[in-house]
Formats: structure tokens, sequence, C-alpha cells
């Protein structure tokens, strides 16, 4: 096969990988935007929580190195660089390393489930900035098309989930509510994007898939001003409304994010499960795609599709 590119860019956010790292991480993401000094230590006491560090550095070089193997497996010798926004390695410096190693086109793959501005775009505007500051050194770069709506990823959330429910008493899984959740952000922002049309669409499909009946959308992590609309229902609202209805189990499915990192460690796995376990409701979170097979081959096809798309 004639392919027209030669990598992969796979993009993340990025996270601080030691407790040192904590702080300067924290003010790389929030440099522009007048966040009060208490934010940013509340901030930097969840990571401490949660170990001192983000596992997202780790898990996104894991997905990496599976899915070149896996480009391989299907006969595309393509190497698979990681570019991250906001720590090492920096997208610049990782378009740099491609350039030096000969890379012209590049093809890339956002890890972010659904599209906002403060995703895809803010990822493609570094690219771009980054692209133009190579010293002449032409690197093209293209995107892989969204994949919220795409069967593997659709699958790989149903098999995350099907494994804890597994954990519940067959006769009461019914009962029981699966709320999906995905990061808050200003209302105005999605507004302007397709961001929860497509949040809907992806827990409308894995909802079928399960054939489960009670489930809803929650939104997590908001921060800004308290007087700023967020999307809601908050997950802490979410649930306190589920223990009013009766509901005595629920599991949290965080399809807004593609790996175990902070938002998730300590916005569910500790403040969330400690709102439900005071209520009297048990509680559980689904895994994140993280390097699950099926996530990974999700990510191989779109990759082989883009590049079917334009082979010569």
């Amino acid at each position: 096969m004639s392919v027209s590119y030669d990598a992969v860019l796979l993009m993340a956010f990025g996270g601080p990988t030691s407790p040192q790292e904590i702080r300067p991480f924290i003010e790389r993401v929030v440099k522009g935007i007048p966040v009060p000094p208490q934010r940013i230590e509340e901030v930097a006491r969840h990571y401490e929580a949660v170990g001192g560090k983000s596992p997202l550095t780790e898990i996104t070089f894991r997905q990496s190195a599976l899915l070149e193997q896996a480009l391989r497996q299907a006969g595309l010798q393509l190497p698979v660089f990681v570019g991250l926004r906001h720590s090492v390695p920096f997208i610049k410096q990782t378009l740099q390393r491609m350039a030096g190693n000969g890379v012209k086109r590049g093809l890339g793959f956002i890890l972010s489930s659904h599209q906002t501005e403060a995703s895809w775009e803010r990822y493609q505007e570094d690219v771009s900035r980054s692209g133009a500051e190579l010293d002449g050194q032409a690197l093209e770069i293209d995107y892989c098309p969204p994949w919220y709506d795409h069967p593997l990823f659709i699958q790989s959330w149903v098999e995350r989930i099907e494994s804890v429910l597994g954990n519940f008493a067959p006769e009461n899984r019914a009962a029981l509510a699966i709320v999906f959740t995905a990061h808050s952000v200003p209302a105005p922002m999605a507004a302007r994007s397709p961001y929860t049309q497509q949040i809907s669409e992806s827990a409308r499909s894995i909802a079928a898939s399960l054939g489960h009946q009670r489930c809803l959308i929650a939104y997590q992590s908001r921060s800004g001003r308290p007087t700023e609309p967020w999307l809601e229902p908050d997950i802490g609202r979410a649930i306190r409304d589920l223990a009013t209805e009766g509901v005595r189990e629920v599991v949290i499915a965080p399809i807004g994010f593609v790996c175990d990192h902070v938002e998730v460690l300590y916005d569910l796995d500790m403040e969330a499960r400690k709102i439900a376990e005071d209520l009297g409701v048990r509680f559980a979170r689904a895994a994140c795609p993280n390097d699950h097979p099926t996530f990974i081959r999700m990510m191989a096809e779109v990759i082989k599709a883009a590049l079917d798309s334009t082979s010569t």
C-alpha cells in the first residue's frame, strides 16, 4: 500500500510526572487566564492526593507503542510520535523531532473523545504555531476525523462497563443507574461546538449496546467563577438527585476521558465517591479506555481509514 503520510502524531493534554512538576504544569495550563492562586493550590493538592503525579503521560506512551504495533500488524510501517500540550514532550519538541527524522507529512490523532474549542481546536492551533517555528523545515500535519461514534470506541466502553456490572447482583442491575460523565465547559463554548451532541450520541450508543434503561449524562471538574454558566448537571448533583429518587447503586462511566488521570482519580474516585457513600449509595466506576485492546484497535482503524482515503 502506498500512503501519503510517513508518521502519526498522537496528541494528548499532558500532566506532571513528579511532585516537583505539579505547580509548573498547572501554571502552564492556566497561563493567560485569571485564576486565583488558591485555585492553583487546590488543584495541586488534587495531584498530591493521587500520588503526586498524573499517569496520563505514561498511559499515552503505552497507547503509542501499542498503536504502532497494531499498525505494523496491518502492514503499515508508520512511526508514532507523542506530543503533549502542557508537558514534555511538548508538541513543538515532537514536531522538531519528526522534522529531524525526515518526516514531511504526518497524520494527527487527537486523544479527545469529543470536540470543543478547548480540545481539538487548541491542539490544532499549537501544531500550526509550532510548525511555523521549524526554521524552514517543511512538515505538514493533517488530522483524523472525530471518532466519538466509532463502533470500536463504543465497544471499548461497553466492555469497560460490563466488567463493572459483573460485580453487581444480576437481579439488581436493572435498578442501578449508569451515569456517563464528561468535562464541564463554559456554556457559551459548548454552544459553539458539537460537544454536547457528540456526548449524547456516544452515551446513547453505549446504553443501547448495553441494553440498559436507567442512564443519564452529568458533567464534572468545572472551574471558573461560580457565577459563570457551565454545563450541568454536575456529577455531585446528579448523585444526590438519584439518591432522592431511591437509587442505591450507581456506575460512573467517564466517557469524556480516554485515560485515568487526576480528573478521574480525584474528582470521581474521591469526591464523587464520598458524596455517594455519604448518601448510602454504592459507587463503582468503569475504567477509562487507557490501553484497552479494543480502544487501540479503534485508533488503528481510524488511522487506516484516513490513510486509505489518501492512498495513491
